[in-house]
């Protein structure tokens, strides 16, 4: 019978047209499938702000002794407090009605035309004297006061006809389970001398206090405490360990039931197991010494408290003191904590304040509107202390987590001797107790 191709058409035109009526009558039912997610996103986005903008935010400045013989690893118990008494996941309701999001810690440097100073912020749910009574416990020489907020003293409009910035963000180039090189690396905790430590905070400190009056630096590290239930960043840890030890074996795939049933209606044998031929040494023993190393300190970065964080940081000043070589007092202090075969902090290209010429010629005629949009993007997003990617929420690899240990190595107090730089803001006489037989208030009533 030969085939009709035309009746073949008509069939096929008769199909289409139904198909088109019922799409004409039925196509807000494809609506909700299509609207879910962006609708989804902004109304959390709404609640979010709505819940944010009722939240207030206090900045306290922490000026140490002159003598700090601490070892870093003191600023690691802070840190583990301070997780403590933040860490709030809010649950179903505080999530999609009221809000409410897990608010973070923000640990800044910030040199003010050569006077550095050490700052956290924190959000009003988390009381003031605990933060206090966290930090005294391992530096009861310290003294916090509350401070205005230093990005307030700059206009608002930068850049200006007056002032100009350079920016960006930080990303890691591996997968947060590896860690950055931290203080057990460049500590050596069992010298008494405090000359003979090392602190890479130390040669950042020295350079800010070189900065001329009209030229500031800010460096920005938020923290926000997570659990592998909230972010799955141990289990990602341990899948990455046993891949390193070669503990994962991907076994040959079953033969299906029918196939192995037409082998015994062929052969007439049952199907036999293959034996799994066990190794001479196991696969933890054929490691070299470096992924001995890397397994190690990937181990011990998933057994600490974790934050997931982000880095930034924003050199501004006015025209005339603005140098663009002091850039590199930033980008040096980051890449201090640079790892080969680990981890390491490097800018995040669509963030970094230079737009690359392109080789479409058109589109180098918006190059100076776009760096200028985003250059007053990154100062409002520190300003604000936003997280790279908002109103998203940042991921990787702008977003990342840093356990304890890390995030001490980035941010802790500084001793004398390596950090003798006369704008360091300091405690000038050490805090003592009342002597004991004073007369109170009410003996002198009496």
């Amino acid at each position: 019978m030969p085939f009709d191709f035309l009746n073949l058409l008509k069939e096929l035109n008769i199909i289409v047209f139904k198909l088109y009526e019922i799409l004409k009558l039925w196509w807000w039912l494809l609506l909700p499938f299509i609207l879910f997610k962006p609708v989804r996103f902004l109304y959390r986005w709404w609640r979010v702000d709505l819940w944010l903008n009722k939240r207030k935010f206090t900045v306290l400045e922490i000026k140490m002794p002159k003598e700090v013989l601490k070892p870093i690893r003191a600023m690691e118990v802070v840190l583990s407090g301070l997780r403590q008494i933040i860490y709030k996941p809010p649950d179903f309701w505080e999530k999609w009605i009221d809000g409410e999001v897990q608010l973070s810690y923000s640990f800044e440097i910030a040199s003010i035309g050569g006077e550095p100073h050490f700052y956290v912020r924190i959000p009003d749910t988390v009381p003031k004297d605990g933060v206090e009574a966290i930090i005294y416990s391992q530096y009861p020489e310290a003294e916090i006061t509350e401070a205005e907020d230093y990005t307030k003293l700059v206009p608002r409009d930068i850049p200006n006809k007056d002032w100009d910035l350079w920016a960006s963000d930080y990303k890691v180039l591996k997968p947060s389970p590896y860690p950055i090189k931290t203080y057990p690396k460049f500590e050596t905790e069992h010298e008494t001398k405090e000359e003979k430590r090392i602190d890479p905070i130390a040669g950042l400190l020295e350079l800010m206090a070189k900065l001329k009056p009209g030229e500031q630096l800010w460096i920005q590290i938020m923290a926000e405490p997570v659990s592998n239930e909230d972010l799955p960043w141990i289990t990602e840890g341990g899948r990455i360990r046993d891949e390193l030890a070669k503990r994962t074996k991907k076994e040959a795939p079953r033969k299906p039931i029918i196939l192995e049933a037409a082998d015994v209606l062929i052969t007439g044998e049952p199907p036999q197991e293959k034996k799994k031929e066990e190794p001479m040494f196991p696969p933890e023993m054929k490691l070299t010494p470096g992924e001995k190393e890397v397994i190690s300190a990937v181990e011990e970065k998933i057994s600490k408290p974790g934050f997931k964080a982000s880095a930034r940081f924003i050199y501004l000043g006015k025209k005339g003191a603005f140098k663009r070589i002091n850039l590199r007092l930033a980008f040096g202090y980051f890449a201090f904590y640079f790892t080969e075969n680990l981890n390491a902090l490097v800018p995040y290209g669509p963030t970094l304040t230079k737009i690359k010429k392109s080789w479409f010629l058109p589109k180098n005629l918006t190059r100076q509107r776009r760096l200028y949009l985003r250059k007053r993007r990154m100062f409002r997003y520190y300003c604000e202390r936003f997280d790279p990617l908002y109103p998203k929420n940042s991921k990787f690899p702008t977003s990342f987590i840093l356990n304890t240990e890390e995030l001490a190595s980035l941010f802790h107090f500084p001793g004398k001797s390596y950090a003798s730089a006369p704008f360091v803001s300091r405690v000038e006489a050490k805090k003592g107790e009342a002597p004991m037989g004073l007369p109170t208030e009410d003996l002198l009533e009496e």
